[in-house]
């Protein structure tokens, strides 16, 4: 038995190599991307925006010609563009290979009706239905920025939508908590210069040290410092966030001030069973020593159409992160709550009982048992029929998940793959992780039959095999001669083991 050299590897160790980038790729991109939602008609789904084949003018007003694909068509039409993935809209319809696309950029997926094979099809009608907020421009938030996943920090939240933007609503879109009290995007900096100015006051105040925030700085925390990464990622997390805001563990839904001042009818549930109190977007906010105090009860004037994901910056997507700071709910609610929910009949109105709307523009954030607190008389329910969201809970669409993608199929990690999955594409570049994935499945048909033999033989491949392979792909004639007449001595050596 002789030693296998440093430049060769058993075809054992090169299929076991490549189970191992297969459950890569299957964590990164873990759906099918083999069939366009299109012709199942409006779903809740993922929905992504292609810059490349539809660039925002720099000028947020001036006209633009929106489009969403779905998941598969992302992968599959739109791998190799820039791509913006605003998460889940309701009630869309996949615009690839429709007229909101030019007649080149051509839906792969779909059966062209007219060659009945695979590909090739455009300039199909898109769904009139689709609504199309800021999201598709790449702006986010009322503060309309331009998302840029390399520079946000800190998580933002989707709104349940009310309304769309031609109704005075968001359309769904994602806000910063600072702007959905009036601190702006950047509310962080105001409480960091406003903690640190607190702390310096309490110790000249006392003569003694403030006592240490669990909020504190990266910078004070000397285990971190040695991974940059983490320390952006930590950071992030620990952002503070306002005063007013409600914390994670009290709020399952939010809708945004837009939303509530375009179908106020829903303003008189704030604070109810249901509903935390309201969250009001404040005007004139002035910092002192001790706390922060609001001043003024009416709404800022910045208005343009929606923002953009948490990502979490995966993200979870859709996932929505929030607060830091608990939000006690007044014991009003707690005992409500504890009270045994009735039904109203025909003639009973539960908004009737309630309190006056408070005043100002504000955002509701719901607990998980909402819809079950609203009133469904007569005449309330004629305000709810037209928001199917708020009658029942949604069911989003999720893709098939590819080939192999399951629990056996993973080799490493724990949760499920679908959870890896997410996880992988919050901290791999998007268009690269997708070149990668197709660039390996391509070269991996070609190999895999080469390599077959020497796995079952139990034989070593020395780089010199590798080399005369690669030149037979590229149709390099010398080259083949020349790995013909090395075929005749058999210059491979068994690995012990094998």
């Amino acid at each position: 038995m002789s030693q296998q050299s440093d430049d060769s590897q058993t075809a054992a160790d090169f299929i076991r190599d490549q189970l191992q980038l297969e459950a890569d790729a299957r964590e990164a991109l873990p759906y099918s991307i083999e069939h366009c939602t299109k012709p199942l008609g409006p779903l809740l789904q993922n929905v992504f925006a292609c810059l490349t084949c539809h660039p925002p003018p720099e000028n947020p007003s001036d006209p633009y010609n929106p489009a969403g694909v779905c998941y598969a068509c992302s992968v599959q039409c739109h791998g190799e563009h820039e791509l913006v993935e605003i998460f889940q809209k309701r009630n869309f319809t996949c615009d690839c290979g429709t007229t909101r696309f030019t007649s080149d950029q051509q839906c792969t997926l779909r059966i062209n009706p007219d060659t009945n094979t695979k590909g090739g099809v455009h300039s199909e009608p898109p769904d009139p239905n689709n609504k199309y907020n800021q999201n598709f421009r790449n702006r986010f938030c009322s503060c309309s920025i331009y998302y840029n996943p390399n520079e946000q920090v800190g998580t933002m939240y989707q709104c349940l939508g009310l309304g769309t933007h031609e109704t005075g609503g968001c359309g769904e879109d994602w806000y910063h908590p600072g702007c959905l009290v009036g601190l702006g995007p950047k509310w962080y900096e105001k409480q960091k210069a406003h903690s640190a100015n607190t702390n310096i006051d309490s110790a000249n105040g006392n003569g003694t040290l403030p006592t240490v925030s669990e909020n504190v700085t990266q910078e004070n925390r000397p285990e971190q410092q040695a991974n940059g990464n983490q320390e952006a990622q930590e950071e992030d997390e620990d952002l503070p966030l306002p005063d007013s805001f409600p914390a994670e563990d009290t709020f399952d839904h939010f809708i945004c001030y837009k939303c509530v001042e375009a179908y106020p009818w829903i303003k008189r549930y704030a604070g109810t069973p249901g509903f935390l109190p309201a969250v009001f977007l404040q005007k004139n906010i002035e910092i002192s020593s001790k706390k922060r105090k609001l001043e003024g009860d009416d709404g800022i004037g910045e208005d343009s159409e929606r923002n953009k994901r948490v990502k979490n910056e995966s993200e979870e997507a859709q996932t929505v992160t929030p607060p830091a700071k608990s939000h006690e709910i007044s014991p009003q609610i707690k005992n409500e709550d504890q009270k045994e929910s009735q039904v109203p009949s025909a003639r009973e109105c539960k908004v009737a009982s309630l309190s006056p709307a408070p005043s100002g523009q504000f955002s509701l954030f719901t607990t998980s048992d909402f819809r079950d607190r609203l009133c469904r008389c007569a005449s309330c329910f004629s305000d709810l029929k037209a928001h199917p969201q708020l009658l029942e809970e949604e069911e989003a669409y999720e893709p098939p998940l590819s080939d192999g993608a399951s629990e056996q199929g993973s080799t490493h990690g724990s949760g499920s793959l679908y959870d890896r999955g997410e996880s992988a594409l919050k901290n791999v570049d998007r268009v690269r992780a997708i070149e990668g994935v197709m660039a390996y499945n391509h070269l991996k048909e070609r190999l895999k039959p080469f390599f077959q033999q020497f796995a079952e033989s139990g034989k070593a491949i020395g780089a010199e095999d590798i080399k005369e392979y690669f030149a037979k792909l590229r149709g390099d004639e010398q080259a083949i001669k020349d790995a013909g007449e090395a075929a005749k001595g058999d210059h491979r050596q068994e690995q012990s083991g094998y």
